[in-house]
This record gives structure tokens, C-alpha cells and sequence, in this order.
């Protein structure tokens, strides 16, 4: 059967549907910039302390706060004062704190009439809303792992509906999803409520992600696919990223705040009629007719002339019985070859999306500003994705994973021997690790979807996709850890060492049928040979 990619060579690579099919896609993504990182202020922590009475004396009112020393500096104490009863005790009979009363020796308690928030960054955030503090700490972190919980299942749910009831429906449902619940969130009332909402709006986070992704990427054609699913893609999220600080920056409520995220959503939706499905998944179906029109209409955008029949060969396809068979996440696991390349991807994308997550979260303290952090961790991916797009076009896909990973566990390892004296040592180390894994995060994204073919394409990639976003779940709890730098560049070899026995697709076009994973499907041993050895036909199909 004639390839894909050569049967619709008349359209050309760059054409004003090609453009059109590119700029939109792109533009769908930048939500998922914005929606993602958004609990870096959200759930924020502002400075904080016990309330303070007012039927107190100003020097006990000065004093009633406890000082602590943490991190060799003296603050305030978060999460207890003096007990008010004894204090009001003393204030009534005249004692004046630090001169007839030694505060030492004073009981203290926790803050039964609530907290003050300083409002000096934010006006209100999750954590002052629903007091995420003191007792309730736990709440803040747990708040981002719900969130990537959804995540979780939305990738891997909705692979599969992808794969069964197209690309371009699980887009725009996944969109609406995203859309929807953000909306409904302003209106919490609890802090459970809203994490309850939040589960939900993960669901359509990265799903909109994938579904993008691999309708772009079995749209678009040559040297254009592999620019927009390097990229294109992840310059389209890497702007809504850099946009998130800046909204966030005008709007300091976080009411505010997510009804600016969830409003522009809106706009994407009229592009139902422009961005087409993809018409390698409808030949995967028996839909020639349905694929033909598009190629027909891309044809008239393009200005060129259509051949009267476009894919007579898919039409004699058409008609065997295997054709019409149904593939599901089974067929991943079933199929020795296909299930050894998942078992290196969802290593390797788990190891990256940890990393990337965890010093995305902890990038955005990196100034004394939150909002500056925030957009400082967004722009150092910029040239982490020229960088992805340069190693795809001209590097081999295996080399490049495999240099970007060990490139991202250097720093790890190195950062646990700067001294506190040298801060600005420490924030170079952690850039050069968040550019390293943000350009393996990206170079996962195309790889992925030129290892399986088109009838499987997205339940896989969303079954990797839900593994890696187990990283995602505990990259808050990893931050707390005593040596979460090592355990990311721990993480980073051994992904890059099972990397070396991935297939190499570099040059290859994309594969539609599972008959040409079983073809051209090598295991590669470097350490031995230097030569890709074929798998044995009998074992291609094992359960083993």
C-alpha cells in the first residue's frame, strides 16, 4: 500500500491549509500553558500569623505573636501565639511585655480565631480562602496532586476515544471539559468543592494536549510535522506559560483570576468548522470517502489540482476483513514488540515529566517575586524547544533523548555540592536541568507518536502519557523530600539507559498499520554489537 505521505505529495508541505491547520492547532494549546501552572498562584502561600485581638494593649499587641528562627532568620510564628487568656490577664493588671513578663515562660496555643493574611502579593489565594494552613498545610500540596490525578485518567481515557471516535470530537470535548469546570470552580464554597472541581478539569488538560498533538501530527506532513510536534506544539503551551504570570500579575484574587483563564477558552470553539479530522485516522477506519473530501478541500486551499482518485489503494484495503477490526489498549499489551517500546516510553516520559514538574514547581522560587519566577521558568523553555526542533530535524531520535536526559542529570548531581553562599551557582545548575528535561519532555512528545501506528497511535501515547503523569502527581511531595536532586538525575540515567534499546524512526515516515510495526520493528543492543538485530517473528506476537 502507497504511503500516506507520498499520496497526498501534490498538496505540498506548506500550503494556506497546512498553515491554517498548524497556527490553530497551536493555538489550542496555549490553555493548557496557562491552566497548568495556574496553582503556582493559586495555591500560593501568603505570609501569615494568628489573629490579633484588638482589646489589647499596642505592646501586647506587638508581642502576642511568638518570634521563631527558621532558616537562620527570626519571623513571626505561622501557626500559635500566647494564650490569649493569660495575655489579657496581664494586660489588665499593667504588665508590659519583655520588662515585667519574661515571654518565655508564657504558654502559647494555636490560632483558634483564624489567621492574618498579608495582602502585600496577593488579595486572596486558596490557601487564605480556605485557611490551607498550620493543621491544614497537608491540603496545599494534595490540592496539585488531585489536579494531576485527572490528568492522569483524562490522558488515559480519552487516548482511547480518540482512537475510537476520532481526533478532532475528543479535542473540542476535552477543550469543553477545560473549559467548563475552570468556569464552575470560581464559584467554590470549600476547599473540597473545589478540588472536586479541579479533578474534573484535569481531565480535559492534557488530553486537549495529546489530541492536538497527534491530530496535527497525522495532518502535517515532511519537515512541517516534525517542526509542530516539537515546536510548535510546545511553544503554543510555552506561551500560555509566559501569559500566566502576567494575568496573574493585574488579577491578585484567585476568583478573579480563574474566571480570566476559563473566558478566553470560549473563542477556540467557532474553530470547529476550520481545524479538519484527521484524515489518516479516517483511512484507518474505512472512511475514504470522508478523507477524501479533506484532501479534495485542502487541495482548493492550496490552489492545486487533486488526482480524480486520491486513495485507490486505501479502497482495496478497504475491503480485506483486517481492516475493520478494532484496536484497544489490549493490543498494546498484547504485542511483544509494542509492549517492550511502552515499557522504555512510559520510563523514560515518567522520568521526564517528574523532573520537569518538580523544578517547574520549584523554579518559581526562584525570585523574591512570584510572578518573575514564574515567567523566568517559563522563558528558559523557549530555546529548550528550538533546541528539541533542531535535534528531531537533524539528530536521531534515540541519540537525541538519550544526550538531552544525561545532559538534565548532570546539574542534578552537581547542584547538591553548591554552597549557600553562591545562590546564583545553584540557579544556573537548576535552569540548565529544566532546560535539559523540558527538550527531553518535548523530543518524548514526537517520538511518541512516530513509534506506533495510526490505529493504535493515541490510546499508546495516551497510556505513556498516564504513566508519566504519575511524576506530575508526586513532584509536589518530591520537592519535600532531603534529596530530591538526586533522585531526579537518578531517574534521568536510567531512563537514558533504557533509551538505547528504543527503534529508531529518524527519517522514517509514519506507520499506519500494525503489519509495518512487525516489518520494520528492531531492538537495537549498541553495547554489543552496534547493529539492530531483528526480532524473531515468533516472538513478536508472544506473551512474553
Amino acid at each position: 500500500m502507497k504511503d500516506y505521505s507520498n499520496t497526498i505529495a501534490f498538496l505540498g508541505q506548506w500550503g494556506r491549509f497546512q498553515q491554517v491547520v498548524f497556527f490553530l492547532l497551536c493555538a489550542s494549546i496555549v490553555p493548557n500553558g496557562f491552566g497548568a501552572f495556574s496553582l503556582v498562584f493559586l495555591t500560593d502561600i501568603p505570609s501569615h500569623h494568628c489573629v490579633i485581638p484588638d482589646n489589647l494593649t499596642e505592646d501586647w499587641r506587638k508581642t502576642i505573636i511568638p518570634i521563631k528562627v527558621v532558616n537562620g532568620k527570626q519571623e513571626l510564628s505561622r501557626c500559635s501565639r500566647y494564650r490569649l487568656d493569660v495575655v489579657r490577664n496581664l494586660s489588665a493588671q499593667g504588665f508590659i511585655p519583655g520588662m515585667d513578663v519574661n515571654l518565655t515562660d508564657l504558654e502559647q496555643e494555636g490560632c483558634v480565631d483564624g489567621w492574618s493574611y498579608s495582602k502585600d502579593i496577593y488579595q486572596s489565594t486558596l490557601v487564605s480562602e480556605f485557611d490551607l494552613v498550620c493543621s491544614g498545610q497537608w491540603k496545599q500540596p494534595l490540592t496539585s496532586t488531585v489536579y494531576f490525578l485527572g490528568v492522569l485518567f483524562g490522558c488515559f481515557f480519552s487516548g482511547q476515544l480518540s482512537d475510537r471516535f476520532g481526533r478532532k470530537p475528543v479535542l473540542f470535548a476535552t477543550m469543553a471539559v477545560q473549559t467548563v469546570f475552570t468556569f464552575i470552580q470560581v464559584f467554590s464554597t470549600s476547599w473540597v468543592m473545589f478540588t472536586v472541581l479541579l479533578f474534573f478539569n484535569g481531565l480535559g488538560q492534557m488530553s486537549n494536549f495529546v489530541a492536538a498533538l497527534v491530530l496535527g501530527a497525522e495532518t502535517l506532513t515532511g519537515d512541517v510535522r516534525v517542526l509542530y510536534s516539537s515546536m510548535g506544539t510546545c511553544l503554543g503551551f510555552a506561551v500560555g506559560y509566559m501569559i500566566l504570570p502576567l494575568v496573574a500579575y493585574f488579577l491578585r484574587d484567585w476568583r478573579y483570576l480563574l474566571l480570566a483563564l476559563a473566558v478566553p477558552c470560549l473563542l477556540y470553539f467557532p474553530l470547529w468548522r476550520f481545524i479538519p479530522e484527521s484524515p489518516r485516522w479516517l483511512l484507518s477506519q474505512g472512511r475514504v470517502d470522508e478523507a477524501e473530501a479533506i484532501v479534495r478541500e485542502a487541495a482548493k486551499w492550496n490552489k492545486v489540482q487533486a488526482p480524480k482518485v486520491i486513495f485507490e489503494d486505501y479502497r482495496v484495503f478497504k475491503t480485506k476483513a483486517h481492516s475493520k477490526k478494532r484496536h484497544n489498549v489490549v493490543d498494546v499489551l498484547k504485542n511483544g514488540s509494542i509492549r517492550v517500546t511502552t515499557l522504555i516510553l512510559c520510563l523514560v516520559s515518567f522520568s521526564a515529566i517528574t523532573g520537569y514538574y518538580s523544578l517547574s514547581f520549584n523554579t518559581s522560587q526562584l525570585h523574591a517575586n512570584p510572578y518573575m519566577s514564574c515567567f523566568i521558568s517559563a522563558a528558559v523553555e523557549v530555546p529548550a524547544y528550538i533546541s528539541s526542533w533542531l535535534a528531531l530535524r537533524y539528530l536521531p531520535r534515540r541519540l537525541s533523548v538519550i544526550g538531552s536526559l544525561l545532559l538534565a542529570a548532570l546539574p542534578m548531581y552537581l547542584i547538591q555540592l553548591v554552597p549557600q553562599s553562591l545562590p546564583h551557582l545553584y540557579i544556573a545548575l537548576e535552569m540548565l536541568g529544566k532546560y535539559a528535561i523540558t527538550t527531553t519532555t518535548s523530543l518524548m512528545f514526537a517520538y511518541m507518536a512516530e513509534l506506533y501506528p495510526t490505529v493504535l497511535r493515541n490510546t499508546a501515547t495516551g497510556i505513556c502519557t498516564t504513566v508519566s503523569r504519575i511524576g506530575s502527581c508526586i513532584a509536589p511531595f518530591l520537592l519535600k523530600l532531603s534529596l530530591p536532586y538526586i533522585i531526579l538525575g537518578t531517574l534521568a540515567v536510567l531512563s537514558a539507559f533504557t533509551a538505547f534499546f528504543l527503534p529508531e524512526t529518524f527519517g522514517k515516515p509514519l506507520p499506519e498499520t500494525m503489519e509495518e510495526i512487525h516489518k520494520r520493528e528492531r531492538i537495537k543492543c549498541p553495547c554489543i554489537t552496534g547493529k539492530e538485530t531483528p526480532i524473531p517473528v515468533a516472538l513478536l506476537d508472544s506473551p512474553l
